[in-house]
């Protein structure tokens, strides 16, 4: 614990330092930066100077120097975030202070996204594709005023273009990344295409439409792939792939209006995607008196996406009311498909189809603002209303009746929500908003979040920013139903549970610094603690049988600080940051409860970018480290009692470089790069008191990366 906090205070005596250091020239500074303008949490757009909340930005050029696909290929370089593969399913998720995707709220243009166990939570990061984004936008802390349940650790609110600056604007790009080192063009690496086309029908009206095809062959590493049988030098050699392939497909739409302030918008989203399970144990079939034939039970997970969203938003009377209203209908639903694989044959029979899962959303919010017409008050009161319709299958083995046993599951979850907030310009340097939500919900007790923000314009160009936030989570569907018993298991869903509950705290202080040269100066530091009550959690409540249930028993505490800094000179751009993160969790299984000591981690990022005219060429390079994560998890000791033990996972560092070049007049833009240059593969955790790991000894490897890959993007962009 010392480690970490003396770091922090030398970041702390650096930055005071700097601070002091350009206090001296700050008078004498003229020229003006144009601030970057947010929405997300705003009553109205505004820059992000003016902002209440502490807004990150991720840029579309920080995307396209990354040439990222998806969200999961920029997420990695952010402080207090955590980006985890699941390579048994061909998922990632995101976790932000240690709080899994259960507690963080992502959204596109303010309506969260569906996903397989609720809305706009535990989103599968692979299947948001960026090539119709404007920019990313990350709020830390509570956010339950404005955004509803479940916004607990934060949101990433994902904005999307809605406007061309050319009367037509076709773009086509084609894009080839190794996997690791598996590469060939068909059925090795990753394979992407996409479309774009948008065309400003008149000066009022715009549409656009798009599609993508990202061709993920798998990693097959050490195993054998799909027409493996076995191996004469290496037995042990298993068939399948360690990343399993799959196949997305995204086609979207849009058509809006615009007239002086008042902007409708309707967009439509389609995604598809195939994922392929090859069994690594390889059957035989008799077929007496000839050979026998060695086949694969095999699985095809396919899931499928609809989004739709039209919005309103301006002004009406003459007093500048603002309104913005948005209604949104979403269905994504999972299916498998079991077949035999015939494998020498290179054949399918025997294919089964069964949708075993299916979430569907009916969703409207809204909010008017400015409703004093007072330039120092701004009074905003809105909705929101969510129907959310669970589906899953009996034949899934995890979702059951306890009388009846193996019953299709539906449920529909509901809630109502009203809201306020008002933001006052107390003077032109200090302004404050508070705001308090009620939320009537079908399931569940009635809850409500509150929040109050401060913001402090000082001297030199330092802003000071604070707020306290309370929040709550719902219980999603598998919390509540969640029915496996058989001779392996006995997990169970608990109807009973209750919302979880938080409070943060964050203070924020920044300054920035832009001199005449054309150099800015950029300081922030951020302490944020936050505090979960009524954590749901899976515990053990039965010895003999051995029994497990969802219930609300669990604390959660984390202490956050964060600093970052930015230098930037013309055409060079350097950003470095540090956090140092401590989670305190108590944990009750049966008669056994862990202590609520904190566990430290330290994470550290930076990124250099340096635009050259004269070549028209953007170099960039990202970093982060992950420091050594601790976690607790309930174990056995060397004489099999349950005990809770400290997991350890081992430090590990994420670098990407690459280069960016246009040419003819930026009709063709050219990168060149290279994904986890310091080659991460597995990473190992280990119990480091209380147990062993499991029953199966001390250590394992976590699958993190498939290692080194390079890419190849080629982007061919026509403006009329």
């Amino acid at each position: 614990m010392h480690t970490p906090i003396k770091a922090f205070i030398s970041v702390l005596s650096l930055f005071s330092l700097s601070a002091m250091a350009q206090q001296t020239v700050t008078d004498s500074v003229h020229t003006k930066q144009l601030d970057e303008v947010v929405v997300t949490g705003q009553p109205e757009p505004q820059s992000i100077r003016k902002s209440v909340f502490n807004v990150k930005v991720i840029t579309r050029k920080d995307i396209e120097n990354q040439a990222a696909n998806n969200l999961a290929d920029v997420m990695n370089f952010y402080l207090n975030i955590n980006v985890t593969p699941d390579t048994g399913q061909g998922r990632s998720t995101i976790s932000m202070f240690g709080l899994d995707g259960q507690y963080l709220k992502v959204l596109v243009d303010n309506v969260p996204l569906v996903s397989d166990s609720g809305l706009g939570n535990n989103i599968d990061l692979t299947q948001i594709n960026l090539d119709d984004i404007e920019q990313i936008e990350i709020i830390e802390g509570s956010m339950g005023v404005t955004h509803g349940a479940n916004a607990v650790s934060g949101i990433i609110n994902i904005i999307t273009k809605k406007s061309a600056a050319h009367k037509w604007e076709i773009s086509a790009v084609a894009q080839e990344e190794t996997v690791g080192s598996e590469y060939s063009a068909s059925d090795e690496g990753r394979h992407i295409q996409s479309l774009k086309v948008s065309h400003n029908l008149s000066e009022n009206w715009f549409v656009s439409l798009g599609g993508n095809r990202n061709d993920f062959a798998g990693f097959q590493d050490r195993r054998g792939g799909q027409n493996f049988t076995l191996s004469p030098d290496d037995i042990q050699q298993q068939r399948g792939y360690s990343w399993l392939p799959k196949e997305q497909y995204v086609g979207n739409a849009m058509i809006s209006y615009k007239k002086n302030r008042t902007r409708v918008f309707y967009k439509f989203d389609y995604f598809q995607e195939n994922i392929d399970y090859y069994n690594p144990i390889v059957s035989i079939q008799d077929n007496y008196p000839f050979w026998d034939i060695p086949y694969g039970n095999d699985r095809r997970y396919k899931t499928e996406r609809f989004y739709h969203h039209l919005n309103s938003s301006g002004h009406v009377f003459k007093n500048n009311l603002a309104y913005n209203i948005s209604a949104s209908y979403q269905k994504q639903s999972r299916d498998f498909e079991d077949f035999k694989y015939f494998i020498e044959e290179r054949r399918e029979a025997e294919n089964e189809k069964l949708t075993y899962q299916s979430t569907e959303v009916l969703y409207s919010t809204g909010s008017l603002s400015n409703i004093l017409n007072n330039k120092k008050y701004n009074l905003q009161v809105g909705y929101e209303l969510v129907s959310e319709k669970g589906f899953a299958s009996a034949k899934t083995g995890i979702f059951r009746d306890e009388n009846n046993g193996d019953v299709d599951k539906k449920a529909t979850i509901s809630n109502y929500d009203v809201y306020t907030a008002a933001e006052i310009a107390i003077t032109d340097r200090f302004s404050t908003r508070g705001g308090l939500r009620y939320s009537a919900q079908s399931m569940f007790k009635d809850q409500y979040a509150a929040s109050v923000g401060l913001r402090y314009l000082l001297n030199h160009g330092i802003e000071a920013r604070t707020s306290l936030g309370k929040s709550y989570r719902t219980p999603n569907f598998e919390e509540l139903y969640t029915y496996l018993v058989d001779s392996n298991h006995d997990v169970r869903g608990n109807p009973d549970l209750t919302p979880e509950n938080s409070t943060s705290v964050d203070f924020n202080i920044k300054k920035t610094t832009a001199f005449a040269s054309g150099l800015k100066l950029s300081n922030n530091i951020m302490v944020t603690y936050l505090d979960v009550v009524d954590r749901i959690e899976l515990i053990q409540i039965n010895f003999a049988p051995l029994q497990y249930k969802y219930t609300n028993v669990d604390k959660y505490r984390v202490w956050n600080f964060n600093t970052s800094h930015e230098f930037a000179y013309k055409s060079f751009t350097l950003k470095a940051g540090a956090a140092i993160i401590g989670t305190s969790q108590k944990l009750t299984t049966g008669s056994v409860q862990s202590d609520d000591a904190y566990l430290w981690g330290l994470q550290l990022n930076g990124s250099l970018n340096y635009n050259l005219p004269k070549w028209d060429t953007d170099f960039s390079v990202y970093y982060k480290l992950n420091g050594r994560q601790q976690q607790l998890v309930q174990t056995t000791d060397a004489d099999g009692n349950e005990v809770f033990g400290i997991s350890r996972i081992d430090s590990f560092g994420w670098l990407n470089a690459s280069i960016r070049k246009s040419f003819f007049k930026d009709r063709l833009d050219v990168t060149l790069g290279s994904r986890n240059l310091l080659d991460v593969t597995n990473v190992r955790s280990s119990i480091a008191q209380g147990g062993t790991l499991g029953h199966g000894g001390g250590t394992t490897d976590l699958p993190t990366a498939y290692g080194r890959s390079y890419f190849l993007k080629l982007a061919y962009n026509i403006n009329l």
